[in-house]
């Protein structure tokens, strides 16, 4: 039985999250600090992260932030999704959003925006597939404190 199943997250999906997080978006954070990030993100109301499984295997995540601004009504803002290569086109992603979706109209907020990379073309076309619109392209700047 090759069905997707969405839950909640749990701490012991640390491990998973971690590789899909490297093999799925180039992440490669220490498995011992995704552990502690998602012990801190699943008791924080203003985020949720589902995770899919397939045949008990997690198989892809989404996390979602609440995004508040001065410029704009409250939004629900996805962090990261990833789905494993084999997990493609079976509809684990658009089960994932569509949880995330969910939450967001549960929180009464009336937008979910996402940034994906430039180069992520496959993934710009899964979220126009399903609805989603692209209204601009940015650059991201960071500067590190440490």
């Amino acid at each position: 039985m090759n069905e997707i199943i969405i839950r909640q997250a749990i701490d012991n999906d640390a491990s998973a999250l971690q590789e899909l997080n490297k093999a799925c978006l180039g992440y490669d954070y220490p498995l011992d600090r995704t552990c502690e990030r998602l012990a801190e993100l699943l008791s924080d109301q203003s985020c949720r992260i589902f995770v899919a499984l397939r045949n008990g295997n997690v198989v892809g995540y989404v996390q979602a932030n609440t995004y508040k601004a001065t410029y704009g009504d409250p939004a629900v803002n996805v962090m990261g999704l990833a789905v494993s290569e084999d997990a493609r086109g079976k509809g684990a992603g658009r089960k994932l959003m569509e949880a995330v979706e969910a939450w967001a109209r549960s929180l009464n907020t009336k937008e979910v925006r996402l940034n994906s990379a430039e180069f992520r073309k496959e993934a710009h076309k899964f979220y126009q597939a399903i609805g989603y619109t692209l209204d601009k392209m940015q650059a991201r700047f960071g500067k590190r404190l440490r």
